[in-house]
């Protein structure tokens, strides 16, 4: 009975080791990957301040260096998904070409005032040199009805970022600041202290342990 009793708590004591090593790794790549999207924005931003700055500087009126966006729209599926982020780099006319995503202000009655993420599927030039592109969405059965005009173009897409909106939205909420970064902070600074805690104690029963021998050699 006492050797089954030993067993079952050994087992127990395996499973709570396994479960807090799971949350621990589950809770460092929640922090990681956070962190690095924290990074990214920043990065991001010093870019686009340091752009800013040198355009306000300089005089010239352009879009910024790079920017970002929420897909809100299902035009652009399965290429980019409602709620992906994306980055956008700002681009010459010149460097555009077919095949390009590009981000730009919406002109036509319709969509007039709004930021459209669409495909370019063909290039047009005006009489004086003017580009204007042709766009349309992966998922949308037509071409859009009005051309763009290249002042319009806000930049390309660099890349995107899956399902950004979503965790945007849950990270906002109060519920999701707790799970998502109160939580895993505080379990790692408890961690932490757990592990300090333990060391020094550690220290101290080896301290206590040559000191009782010293006594002991003495003794001798």
């Amino acid at each position: 009975m006492k050797q089954y009793l030993d067993i079952n708590h050994d087992d127990v004591v395996s499973i709570k080791e396994i479960i807090q090593f799971f949350f621990h790794f589950v809770t460092k790549v929640i922090l990681y990957v956070i962190f690095l999207l924290l990074a990214l924005i920043f990065i991001i931003f010093l870019f686009y301040f340091g752009d800013l700055l040198y355009n306000i500087r300089s005089g010239e009126d352009k879009p910024p260096l790079f920017d970002a966006y929420i897909i809100v729209s299902p035009s652009m599926v399965p290429t980019i998904n409602v709620q992906d982020g994306i980055i956008i780099v700002r681009s010459s006319p010149d460097d555009l070409k077919q095949g390009d995503i590009i981000s730009y202000l919406a002109t036509d009655s319709y969509y007039a005032g709004k930021i459209i993420t669409h495909r370019i599927i063909g290039i047009e030039e005006s009489e004086d040199g003017v580009l204007f592109y042709r766009t349309k969405g992966d998922n949308n059965n037509v071409a859009d009805a009005v051309l763009v005009n290249e002042s319009n173009v806000y930049g390309k897409v660099l890349f995107k970022i899956p399902m950004l909106g979503y965790i945007r939205q849950f990270l906002s909420t109060y519920f999701g600041w707790i799970l998502c970064i109160a939580l895993p902070f505080l379990y790692l600074i408890l961690t932490e202290i757990t592990r300090v805690r333990k060391l020094i104690k550690n220290k101290k029963t080896e301290s206590q342990k040559q000191n009782l021998n010293e006594e002991n050699i003495e003794k001798i």
